[in-house]
């Protein structure tokens, strides 16, 4: 293994105190929109545009998410740190980003902001990108580290949007 050189924390040996974060977030993000919920269902257009939008990018977010998860199979861990004997993944929807269910757990949290229309809960949900964004960083030292490939793999693939980010 190499030398961990992030200066971002691990929290945890294999990195549990980011999947707490990810939870408090998305506990807060639920919360937050607690108020918005009785104005559903939307009562104007704009209202209308903002549901249908969220029921729009929250499909995407399932697709993306559970394609995610069926290509990783066996790799599957809640934690940032690989698992043991974990192989690459770089097939399936890995071939056009690296964090696909991180992503998806980013647009799931925007598109519930746009479905109840909450303001606070799209903070939160920007909130919760930043965390994940700073998570993947950190899961990435470990990849590095437990993957001889995973430099290239991560040369040539985007973290969240393909050729965008």
């Amino acid at each position: 293994m190499t030398r961990d050189r992030s200066r971002l924390p691990a929290l945890g040996p294999r990195g549990e105190g980011w999947v707490v974060g990810q939870g408090l977030l998305l506990g807060l993000e639920a919360l937050v929109s607690i108020p918005a919920l009785a104005a559903l269902p939307p009562d104007s257009a704009v209202g209308w545009s903002s549901f249908g939008a969220g029921i729009c990018v929250g499909l995407v977010s399932g697709w993306l998410g559970l394609r995610g998860l069926r290509d990783l199979g066996a790799n599957l861990t809640a934690l940032p740190a690989p698992r043991r004997g974990a192989v690459l993944v770089d097939r399936g929807v890995y071939a056009r980003v690296r964090h696909p269910i991180y992503a998806a757990v980013i647009m799931a949290a925007v598109a519930w902001a746009l479905v109840v229309i909450s303001p606070p809960a799209m903070l939160v949900a920007l909130g919760l990108a930043a965390w994940l964004d700073l998570k993947s960083r950190r899961e990435e030292v470990w990849l590095l580290a437990h993957h001889p490939g995973y430099a290239d793999y991560r040369r040539c693939t985007r973290r969240f949007v393909p050729g965008i980010y």
